[in-house]
């Protein structure tokens, strides 16, 4: 069968939640989508909460990924531990709350792993190699299929990431810099990538925040609390189309919705 994964950005503030929530269904039946991901972790600008983790739940994902933000929000922790359809990087340590990957029921019996990683590169050394962790990841699911969110900075690291995961792996997904790239492309084992998806949130901002505040710290001036753009929004995500038989991505394209 032919299994249609959507990908979606990072959810950014309050008008991130709300155009998620005006759209996502919707483009679900448009685009005949079986499973879908979406990227939580600055659901509250940074960070998410267990309410709004609910609110992208019920908006229409299938599972949660985070990333550098996820204890920005430490009521979180408990919810991590308690709801398995959330996930944090997986190359945290192994002393903090919740679970890094997962294997999640999809159409006819398919079974689909979710791996969630961060990278390294401009992030935090602290974090264990993202490498190999998806190598144990990948020891460690019984699966049908795999897919990858990699939160990651540095558009190298991510398109390493693919070409190492090429062929083990249907799909890798970078997220985390909030800007759309235009490479969907499928590599040459069958592997579905891109090298980020993007964003949800304020078509007018700078990684969905006030301009002015951007501004404000590239100049030099105080700091301030950072508040989300206010105007249009944006949904940005991309479909990756799997061959359930072959374990190959047969199609990879973005689907973005502005309004």
């Amino acid at each position: 069968m032919l299994l249609h994964l959507l990908a979606v950005g990072d959810v950014v503030g309050d008008p991130g939640l709300d155009c998620l929530a005006r759209h996502l269904r919707t483009l679900k039946k448009l685009k005949a989508v079986d499973f879908t991901v979406v990227n939580g972790e600055n659901a509250s600008g940074v960070g998410i909460t267990p309410r709004q983790a609910q609110d992208i739940f019920d908006a229409g994902a299938d599972v949660i990924t985070l990333g550098n933000h996820t204890w920005n929000r430490l009521q979180i922790a408990d919810f991590l531990e308690e709801n398995r359809y959330i996930l944090r990087p997986a190359n945290y340590t192994n002393r903090v709350p919740g679970r890094g990957f997962g294997v999640f029921d999809g159409p006819r019996g398919l079974r689909i792993g979710v791996l969630n990683l961060i990278g390294r590169c401009e992030m935090d050394s602290n974090f264990d190699n993202p490498f190999t962790v998806a190598d144990a990841a990948l020891k460690a699911m019984d699966t049908d299929l795999v897919v990858v969110d990699f939160h990651a900075e540095a558009t190298s690291e991510k398109g390493a990431m693919g070409y190492y995961l090429d062929g083990r792996v249907q799909a890798v997904w970078g997220t985390h810099t909030h800007v759309p790239t235009a490479d969907t492309q499928i590599l040459p084992q069958g592997t579905g990538f891109v090298t980020d998806l993007g964003m949800t949130g304020p078509a007018r901002s700078v990684l969905g925040i006030r301009p002015d505040q951007a501004v404000n710290r590239f100049l030099g001036g105080l700091p301030v609390r950072y508040e989300a753009a206010g105007g249009a929004c944006k949904l940005e995500s991309v479909l990756f189309t799997i061959d359930s038989e072959r374990k190959v991505c047969v199609g990879a394209e973005r689907v973005d919705i502005h309004g």
